[in-house]
């Protein structure tokens, strides 16, 4: 079992990319390409009072994790609350082109599959993320893809990662689940699965983080 974001794929907003996107006339600097991304791929944020139950349950509907992320942006400074920039930069996080592989998610998904070991990409989300693999060609290294959205429930909920190893046909205590956040990923342990984590910086940073991890367990 794998996550998704910061740990297969980092969103990766390039200056390209964003080059129609303006504040007080300027394009966006590096900085706040890269604080906007963090923004939307963390686990935390700072949110206005009255959305903080939204915040919860971002992951389970499409419409609140919008309304979140959208406020979370404004309030994330560096001018991305500027009339327009918000809702931009939404709508980009989904597009699958924004989105860039770690360098090493190609071989690992390849070294599993030549173990015969099955994958099931397990992943708090509110949109469907299967275009991005079929964009980067490794639809058919996964086996299942776990999405919280599609399933109605979040990790560290013992129940996501019951239904991936169910649907592995493979008993949850035999599995391994591989993230970058501790509280959330590491909820598969609940049901004595194995869990690595790996760091959630940039992929210029962690070159072959996922190939280490699967070589601590022997795979």
């Amino acid at each position: 079992m794998i996550d998704f974001s910061r740990t297969l794929f980092h969103l990766w907003f390039t200056a390209d990319s964003l080059a129609d996107v303006r504040v007080d006339g300027n394009e966006l600097s590096q900085q706040q390409r890269a604080r906007a991304a963090d923004v939307l791929t963390a686990a935390n944020t700072v949110l206005p009072e009255h959305l903080l139950d939204a915040w919860e349950r971002r992951d389970l509907d499409v419409g609140v994790h919008r309304e979140v992320y959208l406020a979370a942006l404004r309030c994330a400074g560096l001018g991305l609350d500027a009339p327009g920039v918000a809702e931009t930069l939404y709508e980009r996080m989904i597009d699958p082109a924004e989105w860039k592989a770690y360098p090493d998610t190609r071989a690992a998904l390849t070294r599993l599959r030549a173990s015969g070991a099955p994958v099931a990409v397990v992943s708090n989300i509110a949109w469907d993320i299967r275009h991005i693999f079929a964009l980067h060609g490794l639809t058919d290294l996964v086996d299942q893809f776990v999405l919280s959205f599609a399933e109605g429930v979040v990790k560290p909920d013992p129940k996501i990662f019951q239904l991936a190893a169910d649907r592995l046909g493979v008993p949850a205590a035999d599995t391994l689940m591989i993230g970058d956040n501790l509280e959330a990923d590491g909820g598969a342990t609940a049901l004595g699965a194995r869990f690595e984590f790996v760091s959630p910086v940039p992929p210029d940073q962690r070159p072959d983080g996922l190939l280490r991890a699967l070589a601590k367990h022997g795979l």
